[in-house]
């Protein structure tokens, strides 16, 4: 099969097609013929290396668990191994196989209880691919912070994403979301209906008498210190990531219980009952995809480029 390898860390260029052996699924483990895959900023952080503790993961001085990446996909069940009891050959399924990897490719083993499910009615492979990783993500952000209906959330780097998945999930939830982003990003964002929308290159997002239940920074690109005075009493601020100078998670811890405004980085836990949640979802018609660009597998250099720009509106994706 063809699949895009990598053996040593380091910019796009490492990355290659490749002929490799077809994988054979284990007893838990169904095979999977990959229509779509998405382009993430996790593949890119494993492909880079970074941050270091990725290498304590994936291989010290190269890659050796992981060569191809890809987290996650859409296709069609081609294989099951003998313990395999709730997927069939044919069905077609979409999911993350976090942390195995390898979608970027034709061919993928994945554990029948990983978060896997039947791909929802009348979605493309492209859109089921794409909206996994996000959601997951956002869901675990918005679930730890506590988010009900009336509450008032913020959702900065809404056009990313996890951003997108923020948006569409809070207004689930039932609460009011100001959404925060720019540029091409802002009429992607306002189809999702936030009840608010701020581009923070035409005004100043951080306003006088304007407060939140919940910051939700879905780039990990702010800093709790730029949103404290904009968090009601007993808010919290949210973030997917380190934070400037890494100090998320120690003001996590510093905040744990005790300070009048809290600071959570929740890791995520990946599980089936995501997928059949957002399956359901999809299928009533409160959640979509959000694709900027689609590329063939063959591209995967030029679709990483464009990921590591910063600039991508939702999720890019390859279609194999």
């Amino acid at each position: 099969m063809r699949a895009v390898v990598y053996e040593r860390y380091g910019g796009p260029e490492v990355l290659e097609v490749r002929e490799v052996d077809d994988p054979v699924p284990k007893d838990d483990e169904v095979l999977i013929r990959v229509r779509a895959t998405t382009v993430n900023r996790t593949d890119c952080g494993f492909r880079q290396g970074a941050p270091m503790f990725v290498r304590l993961l994936s291989g010290v001085r190269r890659p050796t668990r992981w060569p191809i990446l890809g987290t996650e996909l859409a296709g069609e069940v081609v294989d099951v191994g003998a313990a395999v009891r709730d997927l069939a050959v044919g069905d077609e399924v979409f999911g993350v196989n976090a942390p195995s990897f390898g979608a970027h490719a034709e061919l993928v083993c994945v554990r029948e209880s990983s978060p896997l499910a039947l791909k929802p009615a009348g979605t493309s492979f492209e859109e089921a691919a794409a909206v996994g990783d996000g959601m997951i993500l956002a869901d675990t952000c918005l679930a730890w912070a506590g988010v009900r209906g009336g509450q008032r959330v913020m959702v900065y780097g809404a056009s990313g994403s996890i951003g997108t998945a923020g948006v569409q999930l809070a207004r689930h939830r039932g609460a009011v979301v100001t959404a925060v982003c720019a540029g091409d990003g802002v009429d992607a964002v306002r189809a999702l209906r936030p009840h608010e929308l701020l581009d923070y290159t035409q005004e100043d997002i951080v306003r006088p008498g304007e407060t939140y239940d919940v910051v939700f920074d879905a780039v990990g690109k702010t800093s709790f210190g730029r949103w404290r005075s904009s968090l009601r009493p007993g808010g919290i601020y949210v973030s997917t990531d380190f934070g400037p100078k890494g100090q998320n998670p120690f003001l996590a811890l510093a905040t744990w219980k005790l300070a009048p405004r809290r600071v959570m980085m929740p890791l995520p836990r990946y599980k089936r009952e995501h997928m059949l949640r957002l399956k359901d979802l999809i299928e009533a018609g409160e959640y979509q995809a959000v694709i900027d660009r689609t590329y063939p597998l063959d591209r995967v250099l030029e679709a990483t480029r464009y990921v590591e720009t910063g600039r991508k509106i939702g999720n890019v994706v390859l279609t194999v």
